[in-house]
């Protein structure tokens, strides 16, 4: 009987919660109407599941529920964010600011809009991930009409200060948005007391369903004009038209209810975790830990192995743990990841690098054993290496 690896690929995704699941079911079948048949008792059902959905969500990130829009996922919700900011303000200017180290998901559309004449600032980060908020004063001109900085990078976890950002651009009066994917059920999150004007959201990276995301989007002080990117039916308040997937939203919502129930529980559970498998392997030679040692989220370690071809040290450690050698939507490309590059690291300590995403359904022994094999898997690569 073969067994499967450890899974400690949590940034990835995560395996769907049991309670999340139970809370979703009655909405396949059971209570299957669409939100926006409101003629009919199946359609009363749909809409109230949403609509008490939409609430959860809002009180998580000290919203108002008029300002989630839900979408398929962060991917959708980046691109609605910034696209439709691009469009519906591009008469007052056509500068954008964002970070090297971002998701593809922001600065791919940032790219698609340099295509049609918008200017990009994408800022630097210092060594341990973070950015120099010196800088991103000094990038704001009078024509920025947005910055876009994640809350916590999806590879080294490094969380960025929200609260200082978004005063920075509210002084300046440029609207910010973050994306939140790994953030959201893992980090308290404040909307007002950050000054944050849109956040992107995702249920898959807390234990909730795929296929699944929202964008919130702040209504007053200031309210927010966004450019619809997909059209047909005026769904979301225009925002984003399509049929809503109540059971996803449903679940969606349960998942953050967890996380933000078990939040400082899991956060100190995570960290010891996290701190224990990194005093295993911290005393291997050339080892580096990728991102700020302590601004960074619970369950994530990130690191490089000098002197170590990153090829043969991933398929060294496959069949015993399931990690991620950077980003998961990325991972495919014959290319060093772009956040470690941008810490500063040759292409050579980039590809040799280890993503650990430690989760809900990890334990100490789990730990253990990933730590073990990774200091077998290591050590003898080191030394065919230097004998090359």
């Amino acid at each position: 009987m073969s067994h499967r690896p450890i899974y400690l690929d949590n940034h990835a995704t995560t395996p769907l919660d049991e309670r999340v699941l139970a809370a979703m079911l009655p909405y396949f079948r059971e209570h299957f109407g669409n939100p926006a048949s409101i003629s009919h008792v199946y359609g009363w059902e749909a809409e109230a599941a949403v609509k008490e959905s939409r609430q959860i969500l809002a009180e998580a990130i000290h919203a108002t529920p008029e300002e989630i829009v839900f979408t398929s996922g962060a991917t959708e919700a980046n691109n609605l964010a910034i696209k439709g900011v691009a469009e519906a303000y591009f008469k007052k200017g056509r500068h954008i600011i964002t970070v090297q180290t971002e998701h593809n998901a922001v600065l791919d559309p940032c790219h698609y809009l340099e295509s049609l004449g918008f200017e990009v600032t994408f800022l630097q980060v210092q060594n341990d991930g973070l950015i120099d908020l010196t800088e991103l004063v000094k990038a704001i001109r009078p024509d920025t009409i947005l910055v876009s900085v994640m809350t916590a990078n999806n590879e080294i976890g490094v969380l960025q200060p929200l609260a200082t950002i978004g005063a920075i651009c509210r002084e300046n009066e440029v609207l910010f948005h973050t994306d939140a994917a790994q953030a959201i059920g893992k980090i308290p999150l404040d909307v007002e007391a950050m000054k944050i004007d849109l956040m992107s959201l995702t249920a898959h990276k807390i234990y909730g369903p795929k296929g699944i995301g929202a964008l919130y989007v702040r209504r007053r002080n200031p309210r927010v004009k966004l450019s619809p990117q997909m059209h047909g039916g005026g769904h979301e308040r225009g925002m984003r038209s399509g049929t809503l997937y109540t059971p996803q939203i449903v679940g969606f919502a349960k998942a953050v209810e967890l996380a933000l129930s078990e939040m400082d529980s899991e956060a100190k559970r995570l960290t010891n975790l996290r701190q224990r498998l990194w005093a295993k392997i911290c005393q291997l030679h050339g080892i580096v830990l990728n991102g700020h040692p302590i601004q960074r989220l619970a369950g994530n370690l990130n690191i490089s192995v000098k002197n170590v071809d990153g090829a043969a040290l991933a398929l060294g450690l496959q069949p015993i743990i399931a990690v991620s050698s950077g980003s998961a939507c990325t991972s495919t490309k014959a290319s060093p990841s772009h956040v470690l590059t941008a810490l500063g690291h040759s292409p050579e300590l980039a590809f040799a690098s280890v993503r650990f995403g430690i989760g809900r359904f990890n334990n100490e022994l789990e730990i253990d054993l990933a730590a073990e094999h990774l200091c077998k898997t290591v050590k003898p690569l080191q030394t065919v290496f230097s004998s090359i």
